[in-house]
């Protein structure tokens, strides 16, 4: 080195950094000289002994190389061929080998091997076995003790070759074969994943971009595992960590449930679907935009999107039905019943709540009436947050009103804890009841509340235990007058309504309040009161044993000649009710008259006279004091005034 060189010693910096870099690079041409010598005299079949001490030490596997090797020198990229290789697998896996080659084609950067990174920018393998397993704890038989950052494949390519995937613990056993096809790769692959039979076939470039997110990679894939079928269009970028995708993507099933093993994403169970869509993934982000899907009889588009970049993934987007048949998703919101019972008593499976959180905002401009029941529209807001469900605002058109409030699920325990809080308002009775015979009773409106809390896994569970209060007051309408007679058993005004027609009288006040306990629904307030009649009802609801137990005490307001009014029983379960009416008193009425008769004929009537004890409600004071309407004002239900 030149004498005035020295001066550099003495000055800290770029001089010092130029010093080295200068040793560096001549050290490197020292080595190229060398191994271009040695390749000169030796052949390239001297460093087969190097190169599998080199992958020994940083995998921590024997690689052998039985046959020739041959080595082409450039920069950055060193090009290696190499014949007959083999490569270990796991101490713990089964195949000795995890892949063995009849020729493997490498091209190996230079920069990275001098730092002792192996960093290989192609591989191409021909007449290969690739074994690729993962064991019940969760060990990858493809990691290598190292880690990635000193062994990295960024491309690979397979020409006539074989990959097996075992996987025991989800009884996954997969094998594919790949062969050259149209400048390309061609994959058709069968076998078992997650218990179910897998068929695929796929198709590519000559390459399998690994790790290079500079470059799309183009793909065409149909998938089957079990019932549901797969197919995708597109390209994708760095299959190993996946870092791009812009797919075209169809998909049909028996239900969205079906996809948690492929998505890791726990769905709702539903009736067989298909859908269409676009799915592309920018980093942590996936979005399936502008799809289409059909569910059942249901028809829903809109976007998704699903962020993975967190503890654990979160959905979100917008959903919009044309037409919701909510028989379509009976199982999701637990309206389904396998019993014999009335009440839906599918269970929520919560124990998936916890792979997924949710934001989503979904509504159905057209409702299909499941059993005839009135439902005209749907939107609701649910979030998925840490295994809690809630609906909050949830919004039901029903029947000409609205039922609208927030139910919550929490899934954190077991069983399900859940609490609703309801408002019923401006629903019209004769439009709620399929076949309501509105010439016997016209209800008007009715406005209520309904706040239970309880636990269980499906529905009749959580009402079988619920505590709370339930609320109805009925604003208006008509009813038919003989039916009133009827039910008080005044036989004259019978037979003369009969003979000369019905009429219509109207309805004063009518009120329904049950407090909850333990699943059971006591009666705290129940009157139905009219200008002639007015009937108090008592008793219980069980929605645990799904039984009724209700007396309805019927009162006149005016004198009846002839009366065996008596209370009325509605017992037996939710199924199959059944109506009696109280023999006691009809008995005594009988008995009565039959001795009177005796003495004097029309003293036979006396027993059955009826004078008139019912009294018109306090409509104002029962509508505005009640627990019932307490419980109704709490939530916003405006109490209706009395019916004059």
């Amino acid at each position: 080195m030149p004498v005035h060189s020295i001066r550099f010693r003495s000055r800290p910096g770029p001089p010092r950094v130029a010093a080295w870099a200068l040793g560096l690079l001549a050290a490197l041409a020292a080595l190229v000289l060398l191994a271009a010598a040695g390749l000169a005299v030796f052949g390239g079949n001297w460093l087969r002994g190097p190169v599998e001490r080199m992958a020994q030490e940083k995998t921590g596997r024997a690689l052998r190389i039985d046959g020739d090797v041959r080595i082409r020198f450039g920069w950055p990229l060193l090009h290696v061929q190499a014949g007959r290789i083999a490569f270990a697998n796991a101490d713990w896996a089964k195949p000795p080998d995890m892949f063995t080659a009849d020729e493997a084609d490498l091209d190996v950067r230079w920069p990275a091997l001098l730092l002792g990174h192996v960093v290989i920018d192609e591989l191409r393998l021909k007449q290969a076995a690739v074994a690729l397993e993962k064991d019940a704890q969760g060990r990858k038989n493809w990691e290598l003790p190292g880690g990635p950052s000193q062994v990295e494949i960024r491309r690979l390519g397979l020409e006539d070759s074989r990959v097996d995937y075992q996987e025991p613990a989800r009884h996954t056993s997969v094998r594919a074969s790949i062969a050259a096809a149209a400048g390309g790769l061609a994959l058709r692959a069968t076998g078992s994943f997650d218990g179910q039979p897998l068929q695929a076939t796929a198709s590519g470039g000559p390459l399998l971009a690994l790790r290079d997110e500079s470059r799309p990679y183009p793909l065409k894939a149909d998938l089957r595992v079990g019932p549901t079928h797969l197919a995708v269009e597109g390209s994708v970028t760095g299959l190993q960590d996946l870092a791009a995708a812009d797919l075209k993507a169809e998909a049909d099933g028996d239900s969205f449930e079906q996809l948690f093993p492929l998505l890791g994403v726990a769905l709702p169970d539903t009736k067989p679907y298909r859908t269409s869509g676009r799915v592309v993934r920018e980093g942590k982000t996936w979005r399936y935009e502008k799809f289409a899907m059909h569910v059942g009889n249901s028809d829903v588009s809109g976007s998704l999107r699903i962020d993975t970049s967190g503890s654990r993934p979160l959905l979100t987007g917008d959903a919009v039905f044309g037409t919701l048949d909510v028989a379509d998703l009976g199982a999701t919101i637990g309206t389904h019943r396998t019993g014999n019972g009335v009440l839906p008593d599918s269970r929520f499976n919560a124990k998936r709540w916890r792979s997924v959180d949710a934001d989503l905002r979904l509504s159905a401009r057209e409702i299909q009436r499941p059993h005839g029941v009135p439902l005209e529209r749907f939107a609701t807001h649910l979030v998925l947050r840490d295994a809690v469900l809630t609906l909050d605002p949830l919004e039901f058109g029903i029947a000409g009103g609205k039922l609208s409030g927030t139910v919550r699920l929490d899934g954190r325990q077991e069983p399900i804890r859940s609490s609703a809080r309801l408002k019923i308002a401006n629903i019209a009775v004769d439009r709620l009841v399929p076949g309501f015979d509105t010439s016997k009773i016209d209800t008007g409106r009715i406005d209520g509340a309904v706040d239970l809390a309880g636990k269980g896994d499906s529905v009749a569970q959580m009402l079988g235990d619920a505590d709370g209060t339930v609320a109805m007051l009925v604003n208006g309408g008509h009813v038919s007058r003989l039916l009133m007679e009827e039910i008080g058993l005044h036989i004259p005004r019978i037979v003369a309504l009969k003979a000369g027609g019905d009429q219509r009288i109207g309805i004063r006040c009518a009120a329904a309040d049950f407090k909850v306990s333990d699943g059971v629904m006591h009666t705290r307030t129940g009157v139905f009161d009219t200008t002639v009649t007015r009937v108090d009802a008592g008793g219980d609801i069980d929605l645990k044993d799904q039984t009724l137990d209700l007396t309805l005490n019927p009162n006149t307001k005016e004198p009846s000649l002839v009366s065996l009014h008596t209370p009325i029983h509605i017992r037996g379960s939710f199924s199959k009710p059944e109506v009696k009416l109280e023999k006691g008193p009809i008995a005594a009425k009988a008995a009565g008259a039959a001795a009177l008769a005796v003495a004097n004929p029309l003293l036979a009537l006396i027993p059955l006279l009826e004078t008139g004890p019912g009294r018109d409600s306090d409509c104002g004071r029962l509508l505005t004091a009640s627990p019932a309407a307490a419980d109704a004002q709490k939530q916003g239900v405006k109490t209706p005034p009395p019916h004059r």
